[in-house]
């Protein structure tokens, strides 16, 4: 079962710049994409075009143009939750909790800790929405149920998973207080997934969009697949795909057994 991550940085945009091709290429069974900034309605057309059953849903902010996430699958889900029960999380729609069987996948577009004037102003927002999605799935995590979360983390975990780590020590999504959050999810037992397959440098998932920025490779690795030591047992590989191109983000994602819906 192969499963897929794409901050799309706007699914209008990105259906102009080759995602309908990607998409049937990819032969995904599930695709999660963040930073929607659209209706379901506008995917409509993309998906007939490709053939074939696919699950649509959708959760958009209640601001227009803003946040929002999408998944499409091949495979049915039992539910789809879009609540953390927080008015200030749910109001962004950054929020999917999708059940296959006994695997819950969450696809996930987590806030960026900077505020309006460029500040880190918006970290504890940021820290208090992973606390509250880590809470809401930890009784799950704890029985040993297999849970994935993929999406963009808007944080990057280590040194080498940013080009110039030294120059970004302030800046948001390589604060310590941000980096120590994805430390106690690894803690609690989540796996990176990539990491697991590649423990080299130079794999980046998100690019500033200055000129040639991307083609120097001069990026960040905030884009994740997490796994739960549950889901974990059922990895058969974990990729970046950088030649992607039609966003200031590239997919990521991982391939897994069957086995991890029964």
């Amino acid at each position: 079962m192969k499963i897929v991550s794409w901050n799309v940085n706007g699914l209008r945009s990105v259906l102009g710049k080759g995602f309908c091709t990607w998409l049937a290429n990819e032969r995904a069974d599930i695709v999660g994409i963040q930073e929607v900034r659209a209706q379901e309605a506008q995917l409509g057309p993309c998906l007939e075009s490709i053939g074939g059953a696919w699950l649509r849903a959708f959760s958009a902010a209640e601001r227009p143009g803003y946040s929002g996430v999408g998944l499409l699958s091949r495979l049915p889900a039992d539910r789809i939750s879009t609540s953390l029960k927080d008015e200030a999380f749910d109001a962004e729609g950054r929020v999917q909790i999708a059940r296959y069987g006994r695997l819950t996948l969450a696809n996930v577009y987590f806030p960026n800790g900077s505020g309006p004037n460029r500040d880190n102003s918006r970290i504890p927002f940021k820290l208090a929405f992973y606390r509250r999605l880590f809470d809401v799935l930890e009784a799950r995590r704890r029985r040993g149920e297999p849970i994935l979360v993929m999406g963009d983390f808007n944080t990057a975990h280590r040194e080498i998973d940013l080009a110039r780590p030294k120059e970004n020590v302030k800046t948001s999504g390589f604060t310590p207080e941000e980096r120590e959050e994805l430390d106690r999810w690894i803690r609690a037992g989540y796996v990176d997934t990539f990491r697991v397959f590649e423990p080299g440098p130079g794999h980046y998932s998100w690019w500033s969009q200055r000129f040639g920025v991307r083609a120097k490779n001069v990026g960040w690795r905030i884009d994740y697949v997490l796994a739960s030591e549950g889901a974990a047992k059922h990895l058969k590989g974990a990729f970046l795909s950088p030649h992607v191109t039609g966003s200031d983000h590239c997919p990521v994602g991982v391939e897994v057994d069957d086995a991890i819906v029964s």
